[in-house]
């Protein structure tokens, strides 16, 4: 049972390349962490599960995302 449930906390949303990314800032060991979320038309999923900073996240959640449409 989880006594305090993690519900997010989206900072930043932004389209790219047709994803939309969500950034989702959180706690990990009392500091502040970030997130990002791709969402598509298939679904959506986790692109980034850890980043230090905000800008961090941005820039691995496009990466992600470019990564996904070369293949």
């Amino acid at each position: 049972m989880i006594l305090e449930p993690d519900y997010p906390h989206v900072v930043l949303s932004f389209t790219y390349r047709g994803f939309k990314i969500e950034i989702d800032q959180g706690k990990f060991e009392g500091r502040r962490s970030y997130a990002a979320w791709a969402n598509y038309a298939q679904g959506c999923a986790v692109a980034v599960p850890f980043a230090h900073t905000r800008t961090e996240a941005v820039r691995n959640a496009k990466g992600w995302v470019d990564q996904r449409l070369q293949t």
